[in-house]
């Protein structure tokens, strides 16, 4: 756990997870077993807090490998915006993962995950931070998914190990399922924008917001934002 255990952002966040309604029983499992971890950050429209949230990641991953017990996660929380639109969510949340990305291979010289692809178009993408692919799902109070709707924006990274972890041991499908019923159940409709990785992009579910086929990610690939603008310093300034 971090320095943010007490935080009462923190707190409401646990709280969300255990409601009883709450579908996503691997976050469930993840706070009961004591393996969420939680960051508050400022801003998700500011590189202000990459620098604290690139060195959790990678201690995550690191952790995991020592250790690859199941359902452990890191869950940022930031205290900014507080009101926001799906559109305007879905863009910050890329260019914080963007941002993110090329630091952890350019500042940090983190490889690749290469069990992964480094392409959203690519059915295998996933994101790397560490060495070790993570999914992120984007959380936010205009979410249209109930399940997605917390009350300041998130981003919950999972190691994607985890999931071929639970394929070996032919648990996936029935923690898939059970997590497709209970949303349903919550929603009221089914998530339309799930997949399975090797089956499509996983890139499309990551803010939640529903897209039709022709939606481009905007994530340019590690390291390739900070090189598509070279005269961009916003991140060293504000980490500064």
């Amino acid at each position: 756990m971090t320095a943010e255990t007490e935080h009462p952002l923190a707190e409401r966040f646990r709280n969300f997870v255990r409601a009883s309604d709450f579908p996503c029983v691997g976050a469930k499992s993840a706070l009961s077993r004591n393996k969420m971890r939680i960051l508050v950050a400022r801003d998700l429209a500011s590189a202000w807090d990459d620098l604290r949230i690139v060195p959790e990641l990678s201690s995550l991953a690191a952790d995991y490998r020592t250790t690859p017990e199941l359902f452990q996660t890191l869950v940022v929380i930031f205290e900014q915006p507080e009101t926001i639109a799906e559109a305007e969510f879905e863009q910050y949340l890329w260019e914080r993962v963007q941002s993110l990305s090329d630091k952890d291979a350019l500042w940090f010289g983190s490889p690749q995950d290469e069990r992964v692809s480094d392409n959203p178009e690519d059915p295998h993408f996933s994101l790397s931070f560490g060495g070790e692919a993570f999914f992120v799902v984007g959380l936010h109070p205009g979410a249209s998914r109930p399940a997605r709707r917390f009350e300041r924006p998130a981003l919950v990274f999972n190691l994607h190990d985890q999931f071929e972890q639970l394929r070996a041991q032919n648990r996936y499908e029935k923690l898939r399922n059970s997590i497709l019923d209970r949303d349903l159940a919550l929603a009221g409709t089914m998530n339309p924008m799930l997949a399975r990785h090797g089956d499509a992009s996983e890139a499309a579910q990551y803010s939640g917001r529903v897209v039709g086929r022709d939606w481009q990610c905007p994530y340019a690939g590690r390291g390739a934002g900070a090189l598509q603008d070279n005269n961009d310093t916003s991140g060293i300034q504000d980490a500064a």
